[in-house]
């Protein structure tokens, strides 16, 4: 880690991918060519374009690389400055925050399951490619993955060629409607996961729009799994990333500090306001 994760550092987008239609993946180092700091899956960083305004957003790229990537949904003001930016352009960054994913501990020697859903994939990205990286530390990786069209799949190049083919993964894709060229699952991701019907014995990492949480942790809860099983992250709900705003604040914890990554019977005994 850096020693002071509060003070923005100057960094430098040196690659610039359109992953959908909305959404584009910056890649992110310091101006002397190196990762501007550490991080474990799941934490976040603040992005900020000087004079606009600042974000925080999900490091999407595995600690195991030596640079920081952020797939990034063109949503708002700091978002479209962002899109329109160009490789070589700088950018002051601060991180990283978090409690990030137990993938040393609560993970290892498991069968994982990740469900994600649209531009959530991106905070599960970091923690899919930290397990591929130290594959020998973990069971059989299932990923349930769907979108709205085909064309709004991030990251789809690198799922077909790369996740699809390993030995041990097993990726489960899915579109709300059919299309010409889809040749794939149909439906919505919580059904998908119902009609999968994976065995209970797995531990789940899920993300994705707030109504398809809620209905695919109802089905897995069907299918026998416990809601201690399942963690989620709720970066959305953090601002200023320093326990300082409150913006964050449920019941006694501040997502900033106590999260992003809960297990929900953790979240169980927070107000129901999540």
């Amino acid at each position: 880690m850096r020693p002071d994760p509060l003070i923005p550092m100057v960094g430098v987008v040196t690659m610039i991918r359109t992953d959908t239609p909305d959404v584009k993946t910056f890649r992110v180092l310091g101006v002397d060519g190196t990762k501007p700091f550490l991080h474990i899956p799941g934490q976040c960083a603040m992005l900020s374009v000087p004079g606009v305004g600042e974000a925080l957003f999900s490091i999407t790229s595995s600690p195991t690389e030596d640079y920081l990537d952020f797939s990034i949904k063109k949503c708002g003001c700091v978002t479209e400055w962002l899109h329109a930016m160009e490789v070589g352009q700088q950018i002051t960054i601060r991180g990283p925050y978090g409690n990030g994913f137990p993938v040393d501990t609560d993970f290892a020697g498991k069968d994982l399951l990740f469900i994600a859903g649209g531009i959530g994939l991106a905070p599960l990205h970091s923690v899919i490619n930290y397990c591929r990286h130290y594959r020998d530390k973990y069971g059989k990786i299932d990923i349930v993955y769907g979108s709205r069209s085909k064309a709004d799949l991030v990251d789809f190049p690198e799922i077909t060629e790369e996740w699809c083919k390993e030995d041990g993964i097993h990726v489960h894709l899915t579109i709300d409607n059919a299309q010409d060229d889809w040749d794939g699952h149909v439906g919505f991701v919580p059904n998908y996961v119902k009609e999968l019907g994976f065995d209970t014995d797995k531990t789940v990492v899920m993300c994705g729009p707030p109504i398809m949480i809620k209905f695919t942790l109802a089905g897995l809860q069907e299918l026998g799994f416990r809601r201690e099983q399942v963690y989620t992250t709720m970066e959305l709900r953090m601002k200023c990333a320093l326990g300082k705003c409150g913006r964050c604040n449920i019941g006694d914890k501040y997502v900033c500090k106590d999260g992003p990554v809960f297990r929900f019977d953790q979240l169980d005994t927070l107000p129901d306001e999540y």
